[in-house]
């Protein structure tokens, strides 16, 4: 490596503006973030404790095994963890960037700092992403992309694959304006890395046009740009599906946050073996109105993780151990059997691509307590139908009449809240009704709704002072309107 030294003179007139006492001053090269490259054997572990402290930022580096694989990628006792394969991890959940390590296979790639240039960064309010960005050999490089693309009548994929001329095994992409290929995320010039899971730097131009005649519906492809291509080449680094962004895949995990109700959370989860011979745990028995259906689960997905812990090659005991251990909520990852089974075909882990995207003070549905005090006013909230529906979701106690708002999507819902008991609908009185009549009110009714909701810690107390001929639920209530997308 050429390293060219440039000499400046001391000029009194420029001052600080001095190039030279410029650079001397610039801190911004104290801290050097190193990356850290761990290999593992099949079933064993990469030697290292990851945690994070309440009320401390980043991910820190606990324990490092003597002889681990971890000791010898140069990884230390407290390292803070800044990147995961490529990905900024600082400000991800860490049963996230758990996951993401768990599913990394028998390599992992970490970009860290010591706890020194960590702590010194955040105190000088530097962007750590940005500095993660400095590491690069070059600026303006793009992580490589994983694109699904589905065939279309007369235009196929619409891309054509083209040998580069002297390099054997290598290939570039001319992708159709606004085709298939385009719309999912491949550009015009694009190298191609790897095909429906198969590397494709040992294939001949024959075998390769074969492959692509083969696929049916539908291909898979990792893809980068020829700047990017130099930039990894030049860090030493493998361009692999684990560094990649993903594009219109068809399949993703879900996470489902669960709060128990007063009859369980209302799933029962199975180890069954699957048509592919995988054996699995897979949740069945959903009951209706339960904290599970309420969640968004559905009958016949896998579990990948509990509580941000990966459970796929785990005991069956061992997970229902776990969940039961989990108190009154639990966290489950899951994807669906076809999801499994194309992750399984591409050879990666379906955590690989893991994201949680739920914020924090939403992520635990909290179903109704009406046997407790709060507050009593009757609310008339004014729902407005964009795309698919209201924004919510209902549930209710099974085999009882009456209903509650079971979950609300992020932000303001015309004063709804999660619990709320569900009083009127478009001015007709519900409480008495089942589960499916009001749920056949809300969808055959007019738009906007008007749902009369009280908070369920006080509608105990309000059917109690009904009882004594007052009315509690006024024509005039507080009248909330919001113009957001509703479910």
């Amino acid at each position: 490596m050429e390293i060219e030294i440039m000499k400046f003179t001391f000029n009194p007139k420029e001052g600080i503006d001095n190039p030279a006492l410029v650079i001397s001053d610039d801190k911004e090269a104290d801290v050097h973030p190193r990356l850290c490259v761990l290999k593992r054997e099949e079933g064993q572990g990469f030697g290292f404790y990851l945690s994070k402290d309440a009320g401390c930022r980043g991910h820190v580096v606990r324990q490092v095994e003597s002889w681990s694989s971890a000791e010898w990628g140069g990884l230390r006792k407290g390292d803070r963890i800044l990147e995961v394969n490529e990905d900024f991890v600082d400000d991800k959940e860490h049963s996230t960037v758990m996951l993401k390590v768990q599913a990394s296979g028998l390599k992992l790639y970490l970009l860290v700092l010591t706890a020194q240039d960590y702590e010194f960064a955040v105190s000088e309010g530097r962007d750590l992403m940005l500095l993660t960005s400095a590491y690069r050999p070059i600026e303006g490089y793009s992580r490589p992309r994983l694109c699904y693309i589905t065939k279309e009548p007369g235009s196929g994929l619409g891309l054509s694959i083209i040998p580069i001329e002297g390099e054997r095994g290598r290939y570039r992409l001319s992708s159709v304006t606004d085709g298939p290929a385009e719309r999912a995320g491949v550009q015009n010039g694009d190298r191609l890395i790897w095909i429906n899971g198969a590397m494709i730097s040992a294939l001949s131009y024959a075998a390769l046009s074969k492959m692509v005649k083969k696929c049916e519906e539908h291909v898979t492809v990792l893809v980068v740009d020829s700047r990017s291509e130099d930039c990894y080449n030049r860090m030493g680094l493998p361009i692999i599906p684990a560094f990649a962004k993903t594009h219109n895949l068809p399949y993703r995990p879900k996470t489902l946050h669960l709060t128990q109700g007063p009859q369980g959370y209302g799933f029962l989860l199975r180890q069954e073996k699957l048509r592919s011979g995988r054996t699995a745990h897979v949740l069945r028995e959903i009951d209706p109105c339960s904290p599970a259906e309420a969640a968004g689960m559905e009958d016949g997905e896998l579990v990948l993780a509990v509580n941000g812990e990966q459970v796929e090659d785990a005991e069956h005991e061992g997970i229902v151990s776990k969940i039961r251990q989990s108190g009154q909520q639990v966290t489950l990852t899951t994807i669906s059997i076809p999801g499994r089974d194309y992750y399984t075909q591409l050879g990666i882990s379906p955590l690989l691509l893991y994201e949680d995207n739920i914020p924090k003070r939403e992520q635990f549905l909290k179903p109704p307590l009406p046997h407790q005090e709060g507050h009593q006013n009757p609310r008339l909230c004014v729902l407005h139908k964009e795309g698919a529906g209201f924004g919510f979701k209902l549930g209710c106690v099974q085999n009882k009449p009456g209903t509650y708002i079971g979950q609300v999507l992020a932000g303001e819902r015309a004063g709804l809240c999660e619990g709320d008991v569900v009083v009127e609908v478009d001015g007709q009185n519900v409480e008495e009704e089942y589960f499916d009549d009001v749920v056949r009110m809300i969808k055959e009714g007019a738009t906007p709704l008007r749902l009369l909701v009280v908070e369920g810690l006080g509608y105990e107390k309000l059917r109690n002072t009904r009882q004594t001929g007052k009315n509690v639920f006024p024509k005039k209530a507080n009248h909330l309107v919001n113009n957001h997308m509703y479910y």
